[in-house]
């Protein structure tokens, strides 16, 4: 005889799906909006990964890239570059495909990283995972660009908009994000669980 799920497990899971679904939509319009900086215009792409990162915890966080990255494998126009520069499977493999995979990566390590700390504790976590995004992306990128440029094309343009990103996260960690716990249905007050720390 099968047992039948509670219905409070599938209401969790309904709303874990959801601010999934919700954090993807987010993280495709950080990064189709385009905000004047030096040396080049910056998307707001790393600070949505990163603020989800902090808020969710590990499992929503690379719940919420995965289906950030499957839409943009389905051809749905999610990245900062498509579809002028191309769309799904063909994108992703091309000269930035590297960071799209170290968004994922870096967003786990930050949730992980960050679990149950302070604010300084938040920034080191988000540094840790922007690095894994920068070795990810530059040893990618480095297919396409010859050696002596990958830094110069892949790094230095927009390193300092990343940690003035990672400081806006860091300060606004502890604000919006206290009201949301309770939609995750997770067992302690803090967002999605108790995974963004004190």
């Amino acid at each position: 005889m099968l047992q039948s799920t509670p219905a409070p497990h599938w209401r969790t899971l309904s709303r874990q799906a959801a601010l999934a679904v919700g954090g993807a939509a987010l993280i495709t319009l950080s990064a189709k909006l385009q905000i004047p900086f030096w040396p080049v215009p910056m998307t707001l792409h790393t600070l949505a990964v990163m603020a989800i990162a902090v808020a969710a915890g590990p499992r929503l966080a690379l719940a919420t890239l995965a289906t950030y990255l499957a839409a943009g494998a389905a051809g749905l126009p999610v990245f900062s570059g498509t579809p002028e520069r191309g769309i799904g499977i063909a994108y992703m493999m091309g000269p930035t495909g590297g960071y799209l995979a170290g968004y994922l990566i870096g967003a786990g390590v930050t949730a992980w990283l960050a679990r149950g700390r302070g604010t300084l504790g938040r920034i080191g976590a988000m540094l840790c995972g922007l690095a894994v995004i920068y070795a990810l992306g530059l040893a990618w990128l480095a297919q396409f660009v010859p050696g002596d440029r990958v830094m110069a094309v892949g790094l230095l343009p927009f390193l300092p908009a990343d940690i003035v990103k990672m400081a806006l996260v860091a300060a606004g960690a502890t604000l919006p994000w206290q009201r949301l716990g309770n939609l995750s249905g997770g067992p302690s007050g803090g967002p999605f669980g108790g995974n963004s720390g004190r």
